[in-house]
């Protein structure tokens, strides 16, 4: 998410029929400058930056396990199941507007950001994987503090460790079952940063003016990863170390889970977004084309 540069200053290709994402591109290009900067001369600020989304990440999970195994705890749990999951998609759902109103970093809509710098050359490769590198990494540190507080209190006791132990169970099969899972759990994590980037690509368009409709765009968005059981891996890293900390896992699947999530969130978000878009709006491109 980018948090370090939001304005949405127009341009003369606003309203461009042809290209009207130009201004998309526009603000995310400035964004990516920022980031250049922080993650340079201001390397602790950007991980601070992180590790807040890596915290409010593991806040908005441990809200959703509250809820989902509230509902499984009623009696009659077993037949609400589909509410508990969809009252904590629905809160879970705030994540992305808290990171994005913080102006904190969250790996998977930086995937899009460097992607969309990269097809413009205002990126390196390597200038790009240092912020993804070091984004990660922030978020990781935010999701450890996050889990240091739940272990040494009583908020995933009971119905809640439940309900994250049988996530966490779930989301370790992908990788136990062998090429099939692998599979189910790339496309699973293609579609979840697709929608968290598609939410990001109405936030930066400079179309949508007021804060409400920004913000409903990323809560449908997350709402729609976490009802569905799309996989993201950030989340699923501050998961894996809340439930590691309470009384361990199998570091090899969780590992390999996190893995293939990413590769998965790279394409959805800096490939089926990023990459996409910036084709798509590249109009310097096209005339180049023309004129040859």
């Amino acid at each position: 998410m980018d948090a370090a540069s939001t304005h949405m200053a127009g341009t003369q290709d606003d309203h461009d029929p042809l290209f009207p994402g130009k201004q998309f591109i526009s603000t995310i290009l400035d964004a990516l400058d920022t980031k250049h900067h922080m993650s340079g001369s201001l390397t602790i600020r950007y991980l601070q930056r992180a590790a807040m989304a890596g915290f409010i990440i593991g806040v908005m999970y441990l809200v959703n396990y509250t809820i989902v195994g509230g509902v499984a705890a009623l009696p009659n749990g077993a037949n609400l199941a589909i509410v508990g999951k969809l009252l904590g998609a629905l809160a879970f759902g705030w994540a992305l507007v808290f990171i994005y109103y913080t102006k904190s970093e969250l790996l998977t809509s930086n995937m899009m950001i460097v992607t969309i710098g990269g097809y413009h050359r205002r990126t390196t490769l390597v200038r790009g994987l240092r912020i993804l590198g070091l984004c990660y990494l922030g978020n990781f540190v935010g999701g450890f503090v996050l889990a240091l507080l739940v272990k040494f209190s009583t908020l995933s006791s009971g119905a809640v460790g439940v309900a994250m132990d049988a996530s966490v169970e779930h989301k370790l099969a992908y990788i136990s079952s062998g090429a099939s899972g692998w599979l189910d759990l790339f496309c699973r994590a293609v579609l979840c940063n697709f929608m968290i980037n598609l939410s990001m690509l109405l936030v930066y368009n400079g179309i949508i003016k007021d804060d409400l409709t920004r913000s409903l765009a990323m809560v449908m968005a997350v709402f729609i990863f976490a009802l569905e059981g799309f996989e993201h891996s950030v989340a699923n890293t501050v998961l894996f170390t809340i439930v590691a900390m309470e009384h361990g896992i199998h570091w090899g699947p969780a590992i390999g889970n996190v893995v293939v999530a990413l590769i998965g969130n790279f394409v959805g978000g800096g490939i089926l977004i990023g990459l996409y878009y910036a084709y798509l709006n590249d109009s310097q491109g096209v005339r180049g084309r023309h004129s040859s």
